[in-house]
């Protein structure tokens, strides 16, 4: 299992705040953690944390994890000094009301609540619908605009509260374990592969704004123009009543990371990592993919420059999109080995055109 190092890199991941397009805080508890173990670590002008091992080398590999999250934005603040805001990201509008959230400016993190009109006064009618974010508001204990304003500014990033913790003997939740789980394995795998005394060009790579259109993973890979691409993001867990098998799959918290077979994955890449999951007995599972193409940064990997051989590791999530997505630690072990393993079995020579 997890190092205690690791695990206290893990909580402050996820419990730092970073919506789509304001990525800051998070990306320098990654920077910070990989620094001790890279040759060199930047940060680009989109926001993307990358750290390099062997950088002069030919041969590169690059695995990406994007550490951005779903939140929402300030968009207006009422005269009861009452915020609202727009979405960031797919957000589920059954799960708003009643959330706990901070807004993030300069002043630091301030403290709020979602609100909504009381259910005793909502008509028959509307009760069991969901509510418009539109219709809902931030409640920040202001006494009114002017007070409110002194808080907030029109367009300050709102995150979900901090909440971390540990289930049972395996199982963690959070709120944006999609994706911060993700960049951790792909921190994790860097940091293992350092150890090794690669003499590949391996990039690890905390990529911003997925959930807005992948874009973070396009200017990133472009950069670093890798000839082998992972995404490391998190996918259905299917293990749970009302998700149906016969179209998502047979998806299951502890049994393995997933891998993917669909048009964003090379079929040679596949292969490989297949193969050094089964000579070093590493658990997995697989999925024709939640899309035919597209949805995760893989896709952006793969069809940087002339081309490039990616290939999806995802990581099985209850409650996706949810504050409370749950992972179990085994998958993100085994995830972690996989691609250490897969990585290291590579070479300068190897073809990854599709025969």
């Amino acid at each position: 299992m997890f190092s205690k190092k690791s695990l206290d890199f893990l909580s402050e991941l996820l419990n730092s705040y970073g919506p789509s397009g304001f990525e800051t805080e998070t990306a320098s508890v990654f920077s910070k953690y990989l620094k001790e173990y890279a040759d060199d670590i930047r940060c680009d002008v989109t926001g993307n944390s990358i750290a390099a091992l062997n950088p002069k080398a030919d041969f590169k590999v690059m695995m990406a994890g994007h550490y951005d999250e779903i939140g929402f934005q300030v968009v207006h603040v009422s005269d009861e000094g009452l915020v609202y805001f727009r979405s960031v990201g797919g957000i589920d509008k059954l799960t708003v009301p009643g959330t706990e959230v901070v807004v993030m400016n300069e002043k630091g993190n301030i403290p709020g609540v979602i609100g909504k009109k009381p259910i005793h006064l909502q008509e028959t009618k509307d009760r069991d619908a969901a509510i418009e974010l539109k219709n809902l508001w931030i409640d920040i204990g202001a006494e009114g605009k002017k007070e409110a304003l002194k808080l907030v500014a029109i367009g300050d990033p709102v995150a979900y509260r901090a909440n971390f913790a540990r289930m049972g003997r395996n199982r963690i939740f959070s709120k944006g374990m999609d994706d911060k789980i993700g960049a951790f394995v792909v921190a994790e795998a860097f940091r293992e592969i350092a150890e090794s005394g690669t003499k590949t060009g391996v990039y690890s790579v905390g990529t911003v704004q997925e959930e807005l259109g992948l874009r973070g993973a396009h200017t990133s890979a472009f950069g670093i123009a890798p000839q082998v691409g992972f995404a490391v993001d998190v996918t259905f867990a299917t293990d749970t009543p009302d998700v149906e098998k016969k179209t998502i799959g047979d998806i299951r918290l502890g049994k393995g990371p997933v891998l993917s077979r669909n048009a964003d994955t090379n079929p040679v890449l596949l292969k490989k990592i297949k193969e050094a999951a089964r000579k070093r007995k590493i658990p997995f599972q697989e999925e024709a993919g939640f899309r035919a193409s597209g949805g995760t940064d893989t896709s952006a990997i793969q069809l940087t420059r002339s081309g490039v051989a990616a290939a999806l590791v995802s990581i099985p999530n209850r409650y996706m999109h949810t504050q409370v997505e749950i992972c179990d630690l085994r998958d993100v072990e085994a995830a972690v080995r996989l691609l250490k393993e897969t990585i290291l079995s590579l070479k300068p020579g190897d073809s990854f055109v599709p025969r």
